[in-house]
């Protein structure tokens, strides 16, 4: 007597990543417009900042070498007009730059999680076969990984440019100052993954998409507020002494400075210039003996970049793990009421 044997359906492990594909093509459906509208923005600040490199730095460069020969001659010409357009598309260059990460935030809190949680897009889908947590993965990876590409690509074509002006164009701003510092380096990069995270979590826990756009981008610029007052504690600085007579010494990001006297104590600066006879005396008063400068040279800037980068990916993670959390909590929440 013989059995036909029975086979046990076998529910396939890969339904997961099955729904991966699907869920990728739904989200770039629903945001078609604003990853057009951020291509858009990439692509012009791109050119911009390629166009900057090439013909306004030299055309400026030219200009400034033209400005120097004058030798302070009022009559000598020089082309003004091409040293303030190159100045001009610096500065918005820089600040489209920076705004990236402002607009990543915004945009994931106002459309990416807000609107989804506030029309109950969100739910609808959960009630499809996906669970919230991979609903939220697939919110978060595609949206990460465009937002490290186009920050990344805008920074460093903002390096290349302001290299490429460096020693050439006199007016290019030093690396220390605030907004080069930033946007030559890889901390828009770390600070657009914080605002993605930062839009995520402020959308699933206001639920309402204007809210959580303006809160994703404050909280956003309240980070940035701290890491710029914390970053350059964030590594050793360099103290420079320097004689009375020749005033404080030592340039690039400054921290500090003051007086030190016979005792050691470090004082704020009377004044700058011991050669002054009035100087001399406040100096001798306080029993100054040198100067003192606190900075960070040029050889401290990707240290720089690189611990400030990791303290933002830290908070971004730990966003990202409260939006997990926040949501496992929800969505447990409302299946033990339902049930």
């Amino acid at each position: 007597m013989s059995t036909t044997p029975t086979t046990t359906p076998t529910v396939p492990t890969a339904a997961g990543p099955a729904h991966a594909p699907r869920q990728l093509r739904w989200l770039i459906r629903l945001h078609r417009p604003a990853l057009l509208a951020g291509a858009a923005l990439v692509l012009l600040t791109g050119a911009a900042l390629l166009w900057l490199g090439g013909p306004l730095t030299d055309a400026s460069g030219a200009a400034w070498k033209q400005y120097n020969a004058c030798a302070g001659n009022s009559l000598c010409a020089y082309d003004q007009d091409a040293v303030v357009r190159y100045d001009d598309v610096y500065n918005y260059t820089t600040v489209a730059v920076l705004a990236v990460p402002f607009l990543i935030a915004a945009w994931a809190g106002g459309a990416l999680t807000g609107r989804e949680t506030e029309s109950g897009t969100a739910h609808f889908a959960w009630t499809q076969g996906v669970s919230p947590t991979r609903w939220l993965a697939s919110r978060l990876a595609f949206p990460a990984a465009l937002a490290v590409a186009a920050t990344g690509l805008l920074v460093w074509l903002h390096r290349l440019a302001w290299k490429e002006a460096h020693g050439r164009v006199d007016s290019v701003p030093s690396w220390s100052e605030t907004a080069t510092f930033y946007a030559n380096g890889i901390v828009p990069v770390a600070f657009a993954l914080a605002g993605l995270a930062a839009g995520a979590l402020a959308g699933l826990l206001l639920r309402r998409a204007l809210t959580a756009l303006a809160t994703a981008a404050v909280a956003l610029g309240a980070l940035w507020v701290a890491v710029d007052a914390a970053m350059p504690h964030l590594w050793p600085a360099v103290t420079k002494v320097s004689g009375l007579r020749d005033g404080p010494d030592g340039t690039g990001l400054w921290i500090g400075e003051g007086i030190l006297t016979a005792d050691g104590d470090r004082l704020a600066v009377p004044c700058y210039n011991g050669i002054v006879p009035e100087c001399e005396a406040a100096l001798a008063d306080l029993d100054a003996v040198n100067f003192y400068r606190e900075f960070h040279p040029a050889t401290h800037y990707w240290p720089l970049q690189l611990v400030t980068s990791g303290i933002v990916l830290a908070v971004a993670a730990l966003l990202t793990f409260a939006a997990f959390r926040l949501l496992r909590h929800r969505t447990g929440t409302a299946r033990r009421s339902a049930g």
